[in-house]
């Protein structure tokens, strides 16, 4: 399972169902910030979601929970920031579909629709913080997954068993502005889809060259970071 699956900008596209999946877009993560001018948030994502519905065009875009940060306030400009990926999603020709998560409790005020999860082919796109309903595989976010590699700290996928038996595709924060919880050093994960850490592959793009690298387990990989 996910073997079709496209990656790119902390993205995962499935070219069978047309269906682009993010997760961790955290609107309004900037203006939690201790700094006192703008971190470029709302430009930031607006370009890169962009630049994702050129190349693949797809047909759905479904973020994988907690599209918002706070989690019991809608910070000033954080809804004109939602209405904008809206429409960027509209323009594109696709239609946007959100899960819950768990920075997600004010989405209902702001958005309608929102679900705990959405089927894509056999996989089941949830956030990853709450137990679904079985299925085959599953798509999520909620960890924020990154790993150290000569140095520099990137973020990746995570590919391996679920918890339950099933398969599961984990995807990075799409906002830039999450540092990333460096899985080679994780004890454990903070998802109950998620089993032993060293079970799980990490999955890097190199972007200046648009190659996707996959690794061992990390039971593997540890003792060469």
């Amino acid at each position: 399972m996910f073997e079709d699956c496209l990656f790119r900008d902390r993205a995962a596209y499935f070219p069978d169902e047309r269906t682009l999946v993010l997760a961790d877009v955290h609107l309004g993560r900037d203006r939690a910030s201790n700094v006192e001018f703008s971190l470029g948030e709302r430009e930031d994502v607006l370009s890169r979601l962009d630049a994702l519905l050129s190349r693949f065009d797809p047909r759905e875009v479904v973020v994988a929970g907690d599209l918002l940060h706070g989690f019991d306030s809608v910070p000033h400009g954080v809804e004109r920031s939602l209405r904008a990926f809206e429409r960027h999603i509209e323009d594109g020709g696709a239609r946007l579909v959100v899960t819950r998560g768990n920075h997600d409790p004010m989405l209902d005020s702001v958005l309608e629709g929102v679900v705990a999860d959405y089927s894509i082919g056999a996989s089941l796109a949830c956030h990853g913080h709450e137990r679904p309903d079985p299925a085959a595989g599953y798509v999520h976010g909620h960890i924020h997954p990154a790993i150290t590699i000569e140095g520099r700290k990137r973020p990746c996928y995570l590919r391996g068993p679920a918890a339950d038996g099933g398969e599961v595709l984990v995807l990075p924060a799409f906002t830039r502005l999450a540092g990333g919880v460096d899985v080679a050093r994780a004890g454990s994960f903070r998802s109950p889809l998620l089993g032993e850490p060293d079970t799980y592959r990490p999955v890097v793009l190199d972007e200046d060259v648009d190659e996707t690298l996959a690794f061992p387990p990390l039971s593997a990989l540890r003792s060469h970071l």
